[in-house]
């Protein structure tokens, strides 16, 4: 995977559109889960789907007790999402932490804030040590 240079991510609305995507993929089996997205979003979604595996294996090793398949589909949305941006985008790594747990905390349980911040954490201070402080 290689990091991409962008705009730091300047609207929620447009992370809002690709958890979205996301989700319905996971929960529907969408055949192509980037249809009507353009831009910036369909290189997320489809980056997100095409790393799925990669993401699930780092989640699942971060994430204690936790597999993968056991989690709320929106937290696991969501955590691909930031990991995936984590990897291949240049935005700062406080943004998209900030940005997955409010999106965690507005679509998910009320303990998926907390969750999130805790996973997206501790990959972001191994993925980029010298933006995120050890947890």
């Amino acid at each position: 995977m290689t990091r991409r240079s962008s705009p730091p991510a300047k609207d929620h609305v447009a992370r809002e559109r690709v958890l979205e995507a996301l989700y319905q993929a996971g929960q529907r089996k969408v055949a192509d889960p980037a249809a009507g997205l353009e831009g910036r979003n369909r290189r997320y979604v489809e980056g997100v789907c095409g790393d799925l595996a990669e993401l699930d294996r780092r989640i699942e090793s971060t994430s204690e007790h936790w597999p993968v398949a056991r989690m709320a589909a929106v937290d696991r949305a969501v955590l691909r999402l930031g990991l995936w941006e984590l990897l291949n985008e240049t935005t700062p790594a406080p943004v998209v932490l900030n940005e997955a747990v409010e999106l965690a905390k507005r679509y998910s349980t009320k303990e998926s804030g907390a969750f999130v911040n805790g996973v997206l954490a501790a990959l972001a201070a191994e993925i980029r040590p010298d933006e995120v402080p050890a947890v």
